[in-house]
C-alpha cells in the first residue's frame, strides 16, 4: 500500500511504499539567508518531516543535494552537512549544481529513507 502525507494538488511531501520513504525536495523558507543558514533550515525541516514519517537521519538511504553555485557553496554546505549527518550511518549521496525554482534558493535536498520500525522488527 502507498501512503501519502502532506498533500497538495501538485505533490505529496512524503510518500511511503514497502517501508521506504520518499521525500519531496526540501528548500528553505527564508531565501534571503546565505548557504550555511539555508542549509541549516533545510536540515531542520528535514528533521521535522522525518518525525512525521517515523524515521530519522540514521535511516537515510540516499541524499540528493542540489546547489545553485557548487564552486562557491560546496565547502560551506559540507561544513553544515558534516556536523549534521550521522557519522555511524551516513547515506549515499550525490551533490550537483542546478538551476533552482527561484533565484534566491541556494540549496535543495531530496531524501530517501527507510521507516525506523521496519529496521527494528528485523533485528533478532
Amino acid at each position: 500500500m502507498i501512503t501519502r502525507k502532506i498533500l497538495s494538488s501538485r505533490m505529496s511531501k512524503i510518500v511511503e511504499y514497502n517501508d521506504v520513504i520518499y521525500f519531496a525536495g526540501i528548500v528553505p523558507k527564508d531565501k534571503k539567508k546565505d548557504i550555511k543558514e539555508q542549509t541549516l533550515e533545510v536540515l531542520d525541516i528535514a528533521d521535522t518531516l522525518f518525525k512525521e514519517a517515523y524515521t530519522s537521519k540514521e535511516y537515510i538511504l540516499k541524499a540528493e543535494i542540489f546547489l545553485k553555485d557548487i564552486d562557491r557553496d560546496f565547502s560551506s554546505f559540507n561544513e553544515i552537512w558534516d556536523s549534521w549527518v550521522s557519522k555511524v550511518n551516513p547515506p549515499s549521496r550525490a551533490c550537483v549544481e542546478a538551476s533552482m525554482s527561484s533565484p534566491e534558493t541556494l540549496v535543495e535536498i531530496v531524501f530517501t529513507a527507510v521507516k525506523k520500525e521496519s529496521i527494528l522488527k528485523n533485528i533478532p
